[in-house]
């Protein structure tokens, strides 16, 4: 099987590029528009291979250690998907926002954290155990309290019935849960933890994949109305860093690395999932925001490295 060792070397490299990796994925579909037209189908598969290499990549026992005193997780997964989504709903009723971008809007303050918020949190010396376990009880919620507010902010404008829309994204993340488990008992635990890095390399090309797809259509749209793209971009950038600001404030009595660790979980959301779970039926502008929204979801970590590192270190 010496055959295999060059790929697996190669997978093992990309998962230590971490940040970088994913950071470069983001410029890849506006360099190469013909790629990202030939990868948009590919949306939806990426999206259930990175929830199946996260599920794949949770510790049961750091979860369960983190589980046994629930007030916090129970907390701030509260926060980040019933109480978020609902002022944000609210307060975007106010405006006369175009459909496209208030669909966007309530889908990411609906969504859970990024999958990749555990391995982040690693990365940055952040609570890696909190933020997988709020990640997960999050995850679980999603398709029940994302219909919800589906139903109560967007009815119609939402391209999707609120049923439909739970019901495909129980579909993907319990199909994405079972695969995951099914695999691990294949291959054992002592297998997975010894081959994370190759996994984080498998993860790397997903995340790639799903940055390209979503580029498509980006450059024309920057060619045409510029105005518009720069626009959403900072739409973007500030929604998730206010949303991460917000919830650092909100939970910093818990102590500076754990109000950190879901600051940095509720600012970078996974809205890939709940898009994907529409099966493409979402208006044009809606799409484009999502796009956009990459930017901050993988440039973020690689920015912010320096300064959160510093903070958790000071802690220590």
């Amino acid at each position: 099987m010496r055959w295999l060792t060059p790929p697996a070397a190669a997978l093992a490299w990309i998962g230590r590029q971490g940040t970088r990796a994913v950071a470069l994925s983001v410029f890849a579909g506006l360099a190469l528009p013909p790629l990202a037209a030939l990868m948009k189908p590919a949306f939806a598969p990426s999206v259930f291979a990175l929830l199946c290499l996260a599920f794949l990549r949770v510790d049961p026992d750091a979860l369960r250690r983190r589980f046994a005193r629930p007030g916090l997780v129970i907390a701030a997964a509260t926060w980040m998907i019933v109480v978020t989504p609902l002022v944000c709903g609210f307060a975007l009723g106010r405006f006369d926002l175009d459909r496209g971008l208030l669909v966007a809007l309530i889908f990411q303050a609906a969504a859970p954290p990024l999958v990749a918020s555990t391995a982040f949190a690693a990365l940055l010396g952040l609570d890696a155990a909190l933020a997988l376990a709020a990640l997960t009880v999050c995850t679980a919620a999603t398709p029940a309290t994302a219909a919800a507010f589906a139903a109560l902010f967007l009815g119609p404008a939402a391209g999707v019935s609120a049923s439909a829309l739970g019901l495909r994204l129980f579909a993907m993340l319990a199909g994405a849960a079972a695969v995951a488990t099914l695999l691990r008992r294949l291959v054992g635990q002592a297998w997975v933890e010894r081959h994370n890095e190759r996994i984080d390399g498998l993860s790397v090309i997903a995340l790639f994949i799903f940055a390209v797809a979503v580029m498509d259509g980006v450059i024309a749209h920057a060619i045409a109305a510029p105005r518009v793209l720069l626009g959403l971009l900072a739409l973007a950038f500030a929604t998730s860093l206010g949303l991460g600001a917000v919830t650092t404030l909100v939970f910093w009595r818990t102590g500076r690395i754990a109000a950190l660790t879901l600051g940095f979980s509720a600012g970078l959301r996974n809205m890939g999932v709940v898009f994907a779970a529409t099966g493409g039926a979402l208006p044009e502008l809606a799409w484009l925001y999502l796009a956009m929204a990459q930017f901050p979801v993988y440039l973020l970590p690689a920015l912010l490295k320096p300064v959160l590192s510093r903070a958790a270190q000071t802690t220590r």
